[in-house]
């Protein structure tokens, strides 16, 4: 499955990149294959794994933030492997015609 959140931290002022770079480093230290752009960082694996990444990036935020929201899209296809290179090489590829 790939998951594909974001998090945002409230009550924080406008500046809340020092607060997101937490929640990316959880994904990142997780070592599963992730991609983070400017609106959504996402994650790939078994459903529990990725649900315990999101959780501990949510958690490495409300440590410092008074208030946290979470926007989280999921793609569930069993079967599937390295679905977030694939899937962007499917389109690139249509694109190249």
């Amino acid at each position: 499955m790939i998951v594909a959140f974001s998090v945002t931290p409230l009550g924080v002022g406008e500046d809340v990149g020092e607060y997101v770079a937490e929640a990316v480093r959880v994904v990142r230290e997780s070592g599963l294959p992730n991609r983070t752009d400017a609106m959504f960082t996402s994650v790939e694996g078994e459903w529990d794994e990725v649900m315990d990444v999101v959780r501990r990036a949510v958690a490495a935020v409300e440590a410092r933030a008074p208030r946290v929201s979470l926007v989280l899209k999921a793609d569930i296809r069993p079967g599937v492997s390295d679905g977030l290179t694939s899937k962007v090489e499917t389109v690139e590829r249509h694109l190249a015609r």
